[in-house]
């Protein structure tokens, strides 16, 4: 990807801040640059198929449409729309740095793809580093290195509850895997287990089509723990295999509301990585934040019967919830997964680095091992290695793979370089 391949979108209401941003991007390299005056004319432009945009570059305070309303109102277009879905976008003001704080998430909130904020007046050294974080709307999540037809994601499809349930009859849901790289060895030390859909006409289905459908809805959690057994048992079979050629690496799998409350839990997993000549310490068990908060009595007794027998548990998406020291207080957490909005901005937003580094002390004084999730570029890579996070994981490291491209890909690493994947 090249600036000069991209398409921008200007939106600032005064003609000789928005001439002098469309002469940076020249600079820079750009060649398709449209104009708006107002979010109203950037809306028009951004729900023109004739004019395709990939980063779209906004004022907040404007007049007609401020840059808020139109934050809403493209959000609401990339639902509905597949060129507007695949937008960008970086937002430049001169407000104070909390209200710009509180925009990002809201952008967040509305599903669209924040690059970054740049406070006025904007310079060519700090807005060519946000245009390169962007990323095309391809199905890239899930692709295998091999580029083989029958391994490329297809882009999310709806499905019906029949089809899954069908699915799983068939054994068509298999793992993917994503490493989790220490920092500072470079070595290979746990490996996460994605589900994925090999569907028989559309190919590798990601998680989004499916994972959300079947969470949500007592009626559908019968199904979701079909899944997560699925995945749980192929998953320890890939693991016992992989250990097997020498990678010393953990396997990790998330658990489902519904599995974590069935009290034969801890004894079915155990008796599961038994049959694969597994020890429990070779599994982590994931956990997210809302499955926490079902039965609680329920949850806890589990837990701490599967923290009992050895296995590793991990919360998933740290920093994201309501109650987050709550959890790790209560709960013999031997990881925490710290969320990868916070990877993401840690270098260009001071509030989301404070919270990195405080959720790293935390875990080194706890005794947990941290991971950062979503670790996308060099930048976030080499300030997780300053801030000596434990493990990271994401598209810089290495994106989900099926097994064969797994053991390839392991093989393929550079030891000289231990530090850097």
């Amino acid at each position: 990807m090249t600036i000069s391949s991209l398409r921008f979108l200007v939106a600032e209401d005064h003609d000789f801040q928005r001439n002098a941003l469309v002469s940076v991007l020249k600079r820079l390299g750009a060649t398709t640059i449209h104009e708006a005056g107002d979010g109203h004319a950037a809306l028009a432009i951004i729900r023109d198929p004739l004019r395709p945009v990939d980063i779209v570059i906004s004022d907040l305070d404007m007049p007609a449409m401020d840059g808020m309303e139109f934050l809403r109102h493209l959000g609401e277009a990339a639902t509905g729309s597949a060129h507007a879905a695949g937008v960008s976008i970086i937002l430049v003001s001169a407000l104070e740095r909390k209200l710009l704080t509180s925009v990002a998430t809201m952008s967040e909130a509305y599903g669209i793809k924040l690059l970054g904020i740049l406070e006025k007046p904007l310079s060519i050294d700090r807005l060519e580093p946000l245009i390169l974080l962007h990323r095309p709307a391809l199905p890239i999540d899930g692709i295998a290195t091999s580029n083989k037809p029958e391994d490329m994601a297809k882009e999310t499809s709806v499905f019906s509850m029949q089809e899954i349930s069908t699915a799983l009859q068939q054994n068509q849901f298999e793992p993917w895997f994503q490493p989790k790289v220490e920092l500072s060895t470079g070595q290979v030390k746990g490996i996460e287990a994605l589900a994925r859909w090999r569907h028989p006409q559309q190919g590798i289905v990601l998680p989004e089509s499916f994972i959300s459908l079947l969470e949500h809805g007592s009626e559908t959690h019968a199904l979701m723990d079909e899944l997560t057994w699925i995945m749980l048992k192929k998953a320890a079979a890939y693991c016992g295999r992989w250990r097997s050629t020498g990678l010393n690496a953990t396997v990790s799998v998330n658990l489902s509301i519904k599995s974590l409350l069935d009290m034969q839990l801890a004894e079915r997993v155990t008796d599961l990585v038994g049959r694969q000549s597994l020890e429990p310490r070779h599994v982590v068990l994931e956990l997210t934040e809302s499955a926490l908060t079902s039965d609680v009595g329920k949850v806890l007794e589990n837990l701490a019967r599967l923290r009992m027998k050895g296995f590793g548990l991990s919360i998933d998406d740290y920093g994201t919830g309501y109650s987050s020291m709550q959890q790790l207080a209560r709960i013999a957490f031997t990881e925490l997964k710290i969320d990868q909005s916070f990877v993401t901005n840690a270098s260009r937003q001071p509030e989301d680095r404070v919270i990195l580094e405080s959720s790293l002390d935390m875990a080194r004084k706890l005794g947990i091992t941290s991971v950062a999730e979503g670790v996308e570029t060099r930048e976030a890579y080499e300030l997780l290695l300053q801030l000596q996070c434990d493990m990271v994981q994401g598209f810089f490291v290495a994106r989900p793979m099926p097994y064969p491209d797994l053991l390839a890909w392991v093989r393929g690493r550079q030891p000289s370089q231990p530090a850097m994947p």
